[in-house]
């Protein structure tokens, strides 16, 4: 599923994020292919509770795929709800996962400033990968998923995506073991 996340890489407007952001294309670019990945991580973390699981399942619920087909329109990107996301996947670990995310190209800073606005992409792209699992939306359809049926249906897309990321990482050394590091100290650290 490694596919899934370099199509969402490729969908994404280099040039016209860096633009906005004051940032070398190449660098931000780099530090992309990082975020994007511990995103996904962070997400499957918090899908492998029930209740973070259906909390996830409604919070995509509210992003429209539309963002992320073709090129992401990157004006139509809420970042105060990118913020918002960030935070709650990473919660208190959020300034480290930064901090590591930083190291691994572009710095913090950069990697601060793409967090709210990769957010709601990768929430649009889950959106859109679950809208496709289940057939769409349809009103008159009298079976509507459940938040619940909904948030395991996102828990597996999740798990695919991200068992998938394994030959990602392999390819660049080293990531393997910060996303390891991350995804064990969301697993594990502290959250409440």
């Amino acid at each position: 599923m490694t596919n899934n996340i370099n199509q969402l890489l490729s969908s994404l407007p280099i040039d016209r994020i860096a633009k906005q952001l004051g940032e070398d294309p190449t660098q931000v670019r780099q530090a992309a292919e990082n975020v994007l990945p511990a995103l996904l991580m962070g997400m499957g973390a918090n899908a492998k509770d029930p209740a973070g699981r259906d909390s996830l399942a409604s919070a995509v619920d509210q992003h429209d795929p539309s963002l992320v087909e073709g090129e992401v329109d990157v004006d139509a990107i809420n970042t105060n709800d990118g913020q918002k996301i960030a935070h709650h996947v990473f919660g208190a670990q959020e300034d480290q996962v930064v901090s590591q995310l930083g190291g691994l190209g572009g710095g913090s800073s950069l990697v601060r400033k793409l967090l709210p606005i990769l957010a709601p992409i990768v929430m649009s792209w889950l959106a859109g990968q679950l809208q496709q699992r289940t057939g769409g939306t349809k009103p008159q359809t009298q079976q509507t998923p459940t938040p619940s049926s909904k948030g395991g249906l996102l828990e597996q897309i999740l798990g695919q995506v991200l068992g998938g990321a394994g030959g990602a990482q392999q390819q660049s050394p080293g990531m393997g073991g910060i996303f390891g590091e991350l995804l064990g100290g969301l697993l594990g650290g502290g959250r409440r």
